[in-house]
């Protein structure tokens, strides 16, 4: 009996010790679509290239001042990313690998990296509100790899906890803001870049000096 009372105590006191350790952890799954930018197509034939662990981005946390955090944006990130950078080009084609198998026509490729994910809690900044920062690092090669250009988007979201039932939720909800802002800052950055700023410049005397050879033809 006395066996069977020490076994039962050890049960207990594991069945607590996990459902401590459950209540400690928090997992976020970002599922987020967005609405493609309306705006003129740049005149570029450009490759993406998403890497998996681009695609399949977990951030984690697990400090002595914080809960256990398991935020995934990877999804998410990659439906805003094939979204945004469709809708800039006059044609883009998604890369399954880089810098192998590039099709000829590609006239750029892109490949963005997540260098950041912060989050703040409202009993941290003592505001009820959820705050998030991601900031992505965006390089862009010819199609050869010889680097074009590298710069940073920064991307900010955040959300009050009013209505909402869950950290969890709220948390998503901030993401996908910040989300949506690093989308609209990809799109009306892109061109602010001076590196590509040079690079589109050069591509439109090209294509301007193709129609006059074109309509001097045509006059013969």
């Amino acid at each position: 009996m006395r066996y069977r009372a020490t076994s039962f105590r050890h049960l207990k006191a594991l069945i607590l010790v996990s459902l401590f350790l459950g209540a400690c952890s928090h997992t976020v799954q970002v599922d987020g679509n967005y609405p493609a930018p309306i705006g003129d197509q740049l005149p570029l034939t450009v490759g993406f290239y998403l890497s998996e662990d681009f695609k399949s981005f977990t951030y984690k946390e697990d400090s002595e001042d914080r809960e256990e955090w398991n935020i995934s944006t990877g999804r998410a990130q990659k439906n805003l990313f094939e979204t945004v950078l469709g809708s800039m080009f006059t044609d883009t084609v998604s890369l399954s690998s880089y810098p192998q198998e590039l099709p000829a026509n590609i006239e750029l490729v892109i490949v963005p990296e997540v260098r950041e994910l912060q989050f703040t809690m409202p009993r941290e900044t003592r505001v009820n509100i959820f705050e998030v920062w991601i900031k992505y690092n965006m390089t862009a090669f010819d199609p050869n790899g010889g680097q074009v250009a590298n710069w940073v988007i920064t991307a900010y979201g955040k959300t009050p906890t009013a209505f909402l039932q869950s950290q969890e939720q709220a948390l998503t909800q901030a993401i996908n803001i910040a989300l949506r802002d690093a989308g609209a800052n990809l799109y009306t950055g892109f061109g602010n870049v001076p590196e590509l700023q040079a690079f589109l410049s050069g591509k439109r005397r090209s294509l301007s000096l193709r129609e006059i050879k074109v309509k001097a033809k045509k006059a013969e």
